[in-house]
């Protein structure tokens, strides 16, 4: 790979690593709008399950566009890692801002309450689970916005390396396709 196309990878991985940002921004919104309403929750589901889909779908548009429909796994692999990468850093940002600055144990809560209700108690007392959950809350309360950030950018970057592979397979193509009128 040469200086000019390093460049040009990164440059369109930046581009899509902040799309996928904004895909994970309303991921995150619907979760959190979605512990109270279970519809949105599940929207957030599906949107979180769609992150391959999507940067599958951009590595696609790079292939054909930036690369003229031709990329080996290796490059298809490397925009993959950086999409995440990029896309991750974006969103931890966001993700420490909500946490730091506009959460005030919002989600904390609304884990307690379910906790609370009365058929959550039986069913935890059921399973022997009750100390577990309650050191799960405290763990939760005492964690700060910059480890839950952290702890978010390393899964996603994680997933990058892990999501690259199969995502760099099948998008590779060593010849450009002709498309058929």
């Amino acid at each position: 790979m040469t200086p000019i196309e390093y460049v040009q990878l990164k440059a369109f991985a930046r581009q899509d690593g902040a799309l996928l940002a904004l895909l994970w921004v309303a991921t995150f919104l619907l979760y959190i709008i979605g512990v109270s309403n279970q519809l949105l929750g599940l929207a957030a589901f599906f949107l979180m399950c769609y992150t391959p889909f999507f940067v599958g779908e951009r590595l696609a548009k790079f292939r054909d566009y930036g690369r003229e429909g031709i990329i080996s796994f290796r490059r298809g692999y490397a925009y993959t890692v950086f999409v995440f990468f990029y896309g991750g850093v974006l969103f931890a940002i966001v993700q420490y801002l909500y946490f730091a600055f506009m959460d005030h144990g919002f989600l904390l809560s609304q884990f307690s309450r379910m906790i609370s209700s009365e058929e959550m108690q039986q069913t935890l007392k059921h399973y022997g689970m009750t100390q577990m959950v309650d050191e799960t809350m405290q763990e939760m309360a005492n964690t700060r916005p910059i480890d839950y950030a952290l702890n978010m950018l390393t899964i996603n970057i994680s997933l990058g390396f892990i999501m690259g592979l199969p995502l760099g397979l099948i998008m590779q193509r060593s010849v450009k396709r002709v498309k058929s009128e």
